[in-house]
């Protein structure tokens, strides 16, 4: 049975797996394992309860069987405006509405927390367009660098 659920701490090693096997299969040939460990600490997912949880956020998991398959996030920013982070999905569970499903329920989260805009960053269109057509989907629309990342499209969504 496939679900979506909030994280808990014995899935964190194999959500890390997830944003580091999606991150290699976009960056094919650019980076290996060790560079999306020097580039990515993935600290926010080892501090799942005060980065997110403790700080009106949330995290979920796609579970396949008691398999981690997918990721999501929603981050404070400020009062008014939260950020998606971590959408990751193994590449054969895109584009079966996983991702849309899970983004509704982190809308959901959103709106109940008070939040009225969403934000989110991307690495790289050009390597990720399947995740930039699933946004566009969803509402966000371009915006400017709001934050110091590597990435380099920004994206706000009104909720």
């Amino acid at each position: 049975m496939i679900e979506i659920r909030p994280i808990q701490q014995h899935q964190i090693e194999q959500a890390k797996q997830i944003v580091t096997a999606v991150s290699l299969e976009i960056w094919q040939g650019v980076l290996t394992k060790e560079d999306v460990s020097r580039y990515d600490s993935m600290s926010d997912i080892e501090n799942v309860r005060s980065h997110y949880f403790n700080n009106c956020g949330t995290f979920l998991v796609l579970v396949d069987d008691k398999q981690v398959v997918g990721t999501g996030a929603i981050r404070r920013l400020d009062d008014e405006i939260c950020e998606l982070k971590r959408m990751w999905f193994l590449k054969e569970y895109r584009g079966q509405g996983f991702g849309w499903k899970m983004a509704q329920m982190l809308f959901d989260f959103a709106r109940q927390a008070g939040y009225r805009k969403v934000r989110l960053d991307l690495a790289n269109d050009e390597r990720q367009p399947q995740a930039l057509k699933l946004y566009r989907n969803l509402g966000f629309y371009s915006i400017e660098r709001y934050n110091d990342s590597a990435c380099t499209v920004f994206m706000e969504k009104v909720l």
